[in-house]
């Protein structure tokens, strides 16, 4: 593909820092990247607390762990996801309650989690998909009336802000994920953060197969191996270095896209309200009559990736336990279509996106 819908944007110290893991044969998951990840990342978004992990899928199967979410137990999740915040509840052997969208931000409706909410619902978990922030506010006050806790999957928000607040800080416990399509990258790896010093000292102990804090080799608790290695730490750490471009980048990406398709009948995924998106994926939503795999074609004949839009969780086999209707989501995943969304994109390669696609 000429324009691939991501590739990772690798021009800072990644080669350098990588070497010296080699150099020094800390290459494992002990080293002083992991620590330094850490503490640069969780300072990035705004927590006390954050701790490295292989992915973010474990990532999100720590948090719940660390809250103690188990058998018996329901988690409101979208059903408008990336299958890993589902499957997440699903090993713990709780029970996933799915909701709806909200047509205009795509994320999380607040009413619908009010109406799911039952005297088995232990945690919500806002998804902040595809970069653009969930209604905190309502989620919070929701969460803080009813006693739950709040989890924040923020996997595609690296930088999104919600009334001037980094995703991440609003909810008792949030992830990220460093898979190599994100907005930063550790080839694979995640983030744990909390403000919670008991629940990050829990989750520390869980990811490291359940190590006794003060005595070695013995372990008081079945944990897991979660650890990130101290060569993708490093990575991270180079790529920390230029979040700040990145993201400013990404937003100009966004402006070009919008720009060009503007008086389309393409329906560009902006901001609604006082938010920040970073865009980790410029999506837009196709006319009703449009056939989109007819539009994909057309588009990979032109060297131009996309990709649908996630499918609703509740319509997939392993979750169709029952029949469910969330229109809103079912209509955004039919119509929803990501474009290239890489760093590297300049305004002439959008236009010529673009122009494809109005071509077509």
């Amino acid at each position: 593909m000429k324009y691939p819908v991501y590739q990772p944007s690798l021009n800072g110290n990644e080669k350098k820092y990588v070497n010296e893991c080699l150099d020094s044969s800390w290459i494992s998951s002990k080293g002083k990247f992991v620590n330094l990840f850490e503490d640069q990342f969780s300072n990035f978004v705004g927590t006390k607390y954050g701790t490295a992990v292989s992915n973010g899928t474990v990532a999100l199967h720590l948090a719940l762990l660390g809250l103690g979410i188990g058998e018996g137990d329901e988690v409101i999740v979208p059903t408008l996801t990336y299958i890993a915040s589902v499957n997440s509840i699903t090993y713990t052997n709780a029970k996933p309650v799915f909701v709806d969208s909200l047509e205009h931000t795509w994320q999380i409706d607040p009413e619908d989690v009010r109406r799911k909410i039952t005297s088995k619902t232990k945690a919500v978990m806002a998804v902040h998909l595809y970069g653009h922030p969930c209604n905190m506010e309502a989620l919070k006050k929701l969460c803080d009336d009813h006693n739950l806790f709040l989890i924040e999957d923020c996997a595609e928000a690296i930088g999104s802000k919600y009334k001037g607040q980094h995703v991440g800080t609003f909810g008792d416990v949030a992830t990220f994920s460093f898979y190599g399509n994100k907005t930063i990258t550790t080839g694979e790896g995640g983030m744990v953060l909390t403000n919670d010093g008991a629940l990050h000292d829990r989750i520390v102990h869980l990811k490291g197969q359940g190590l006794a804090k003060y005595r070695e080799y013995w372990h008081d608790a079945v944990g897991y191996n979660y650890r990130m290695t101290n060569i993708c730490a490093a990575i991270g750490v180079a790529q920390l270095e230029q979040i700040d471009s990145v993201l400013s980048k990404k937003r100009q990406i966004a402006d070009w896209y919008r720009e060009f398709l503007k008086d389309t009948p393409f329906v560009f995924h902006s901001e609604s309200g006082d938010v920040f998106h970073s865009y980790w994926m410029n999506t837009i939503l196709l006319p009703e009559e449009m056939d989109r795999d007819d539009l994909k074609q057309f588009l990979i004949d032109k060297g131009i990736e996309t990709r649908p839009m996630f499918y609703p969780i509740h319509t997939m086999p392993i979750y169709f336990k029952k029949y469910e209707k969330h229109q809103v989501a079912d209509r955004l995943a039919r119509r929803g279509m990501n474009l290239p969304s890489f760093p590297e994109l300049n305004r002439e390669d959008v236009l010529q996106i673009t122009t494809a696609l109005k071509t077509f």
